[in-house]
């Protein structure tokens, strides 16, 4: 059907659908990961689109290109303060724990009649790195949240443990065209890329705060292509000196999602945007790749479904207990770590490497690991909120306030920022009006929201808790302001009250 149509035409169409493909999955509380994929495979030769896609080449560039982004995005929307507290574990997780996880599945594949134990490293090593947003985006549509630092923990593992996974598949890759390569050059090839990709990432992050601060664009409209060009620059750079580009964006994103800097929110807001677009046309071009028809292979379910309960019910939870052994986690926060490592599009992208390298299996192994991938996705997916609740390890979900303005840090307005603070009972200030608070100069209450309506504060404005209250100020300034406005009456004062 889409063959005859013009070319953007169908671009709009598979965008338009996807969106609606999103809305539904908020809705109706499905993956919409699933959706995604599935209109791709609907626009395929062998669905109803009828549009014949099989170049891995494009599909394994495309996915190269939108997986930088993505992981960039995501580490410039984490909080350093956040992920801090967890990053030692966090790192473990993403290397010692997805090398477990590949060497673990690895084990049973071997068992496989005609499948070699390089073979079955390399499918261990495809399918060994986990999706956050996945796992977030599950959640958030189930209303449910984690308690502690396992929301930090979770994201920052699957932030950063792509990288090992795409180490693990080309190190696979050249043991099986080249094998007698020395173990000893594979190991320093590893640290080299690691070092260098973690080190370029601080000093591009570093770099880039730095240049937009100098540069001073006129127009503001300009600043999304410094925050695509550095992208760019920074992942192009690290492969040139053998570093891993895709760690060096993501600590690319967290070093400048750690500092502040000249229209922060409106770079944040479009990469956030941009890397959405780039899942979706992940997903689609992935969707596109493969023939639902392969799917539907005995040989295919026999071995993803084996591949899955593997993984998920093996490996994973030897990676998680094993990597966190020295950690402060307890056995029911291991188990829900356990039971959250979801596959997303990652896998499916570096299944695509063995296409590309002329792997005599690679078309079984792609469709394989996309079986893997959608099976762990509807199982793990759909019980995501039942596991944390059956652990009793769900907590409310804080939703995220949207104003009907907004602040930014542009040319001559010094340090200041917005923060928002949650008055609760029991606090001092409830109940006292707004003019008996004593702000030092710089610090105001721009808005109130109080059950999801906005209140403009006046002097007789009247505090109540549930409110939420948005200041701004200088950034020196607003820790004190929100210890004092956060302060507790002591227990005399709430009996006599």
């Amino acid at each position: 059907m889409f063959q005859t149509i013009d070319p953007f035409l169908v671009g709009g169409l598979l965008f338009f659908m996807s969106l609606v493909a999103g809305t539904i999955s908020e809705k109706y509380k499905f993956p919409s990961l699933i959706l995604f994929l599935a209109i791709g495979m609907l626009a395929g030769n062998d669905g109803l689109g009828g549009l014949n896609f099989s170049d891995a080449d494009a599909a394994n560039n495309i996915g190269t290109f939108a997986l930088a982004f993505i992981l960039f995005s995501g580490g410039f929307m984490t909080s350093w303060s956040d992920i801090k507290p967890i990053v030692t574990q966090g790192i473990v997780l993403s290397t010692l724990g997805v090398l477990l996880t590949a060497v673990v599945v690895a084990i049973p594949i071997a068992m496989f009649p005609g499948v070699s134990y390089k073979d079955a490293f390399l499918l261990g090593s495809i399918i060994s790195s986990t999706d956050a947003a996945a796992v977030f985006s599950i959640l958030r549509t189930q209303k449910v949240g984690v308690k502690g630092k396992l929301k930090p923990l979770l994201e920052f593992e699957s932030g950063s443990n792509d990288p090992m996974a795409v180490f693990l598949t080309l190190t696979a890759i050249i043991w099986i065209s080249t094998p007698d390569v020395p173990v000893g050059e594979l190991a320093i090839r590893f640290v080299v890329q690691m070092l260098a990709g973690g080190l370029m990432g601080v000093i591009m992050g570093r770099f880039a705060c730095y240049m937009i601060q100098r540069l001073r664009v006129t127009n503001e409209a300009l600043y999304p292509v410094w925050g695509i060009a550095i992208v760019l620059i920074t992942f192009g750079l690290t492969e040139t000196v053998y570093g891993n580009g895709y760690l060096s964006v993501y600590v690319c994103g967290i070093v400048m999602g750690g500092r502040e800097f000249l229209y922060k929110y409106s770079l944040q807001k479009f990469h956030e945007g941009f890397a959405w677009l780039m899942q979706i046309t992940m997903f689609l071009v992935l969707g596109l790749l493969v023939d639902p028809s392969d799917l539907i292979d005995f040989s295919v379910i026999g071995a993803g479904l084996l591949i899955s309960c593997a993984l998920m019910f093996l490996a994973r939870p030897v990676a998680v207990f094993i990597g966190s052994m020295f950690s402060k986690f307890n056995v029911r926060e291991k188990l829900f770590i356990s039971w959250t490592g979801l596959r997303g599009a990652v896998p499916i992208i570096l299944a695509t490497y063995p296409l590309t390298n002329g792997h005599p299996q690679a078309m079984y192994m792609f469709n394989v690991i996309f079986f893997v991938v959608l099976t762990s996705v509807l199982i793990q997916g759909k019980t995501l909120a039942f596991a944390a609740k059956l652990l009793k390890l769900d907590a409310p979900v804080r939703e995220t306030k949207s104003y009907p303005l907004a602040f930014d840090r542009t040319p001559g307005t010094g340090s200041e920022e917005t923060k928002e603070v949650d008055l609760f009972e029991g606090y001092e200030i409830v109940g006292k009006c707004v003019k008996d608070l004593r702000f030092p100069e710089g610090v105001t209450i721009l808005l109130i929201n109080r059950e999801k309506k906005f209140l403009i504060p006046k002097g007789n404005t009247k505090l109540q808790a549930g409110d939420t209250l948005l200041l701004f100020g200088e950034h020196e300034k607003l820790p004190e302001v929100i210890e004092n406005l956060t302060k507790r009456l002591d227990q005399d004062k709430i009996e006599a009250k």
